[in-house]
This record gives C-alpha cells, sequence and structure tokens, in this order.
C-alpha cells in the first residue's frame, strides 16, 4: 500500500517528533520524506509501484512537501522538522520502521535496496 501522508499526519509528526504509530505498527513500513522536484524521488516514485507488488500490504508513505496545499506557509517548518529532528537534509529522506519501531534510514536506494530494507 502506497498512500501520501496527510497535513494531520504530518502536522503530529511535528509535534511528538516521531510519526504515530498507527502508521507504522505492523511488521514493516516506510516513510518517504521529499521534494518533488529531487531527480532521485522522480526515480524511486517510478518504482514504487513495482515494489508495492512485491511487498504487498507494507505500507509506504510519502509526502512531497514543496507542493502540498498546506505547506505554502508551512513547508519551511517542516523541512526543518525533518532535517534537525531527523538529522538528515537530504531527500528523499527514507525511514524504515520493524514492528512499530525505527529501524533504519536511507536517502535514494534502488528498487531492491529499498524492498531488502522493507522486507521483500
Amino acid at each position: 500500500m502506497i498512500r501520501k501522508l496527510t497535513e494531520a499526519e504530518c502536522k503530529a509528526a511535528m509535534e511528538k517528533g516521531e510519526f504515530d504509530h498507527s502508521l507504522v505498527a505492523g511488521p514493516a513500513a516506510a516513510i518517504i520524506l521529499t521534494q518533488s522536484w529531487c531527480p532521485q524521488w522522480v526515480a524511486m516514485k517510478t518504482y514504487l509501484p513495482k515494489a508495492e507488488a512485491a511487498l504487498g500490504d507494507l505500507p509506504v508513505y510519502y509526502v512531497e512537501y514543496d507542493i502540498e496545499p498546506w505547506a505554502s506557509l508551512e513547508h519551511e517548518a517542516f523541512m526543518t522538522f525533518k532535517e534537525n529532528t531527523f538529522k538528515n537534509r537530504e531527500i528523499p529522506y527514507v525511514r524504515y520502521y520493524r514492528n512499530g519501531l525505527f529501524s533504519r534510514d536511507s536517502n535514494y536506494i534502488s528498487l531492491d535496496g529499498f524492498k531488502s530494507r522493507l522486507g521483500g
């Protein structure tokens, strides 16, 4: 399952310092934080349907925070949150979770690497 994070989910993460457990509960999940113009994100976005087919119901969430309607005034705040809280200034930024807990992160990664880190 691949879906875009909502404004409420992003704002809750900013308040709590982490994404809600309900998003990452289960055997594995990934959250991708990026900007729409990033060439590496464009490549990942292209292969995500293949990853989804291989991974089944494992959730993959993403937000392109530079183009979200709520981000017109707040994307700088979200970007600052991402960079300062998660200590990563590159995009795309991927957070991997296992059994509801953060397990590792990466930036751009190949399809095989992504599937491997997510458990496929």
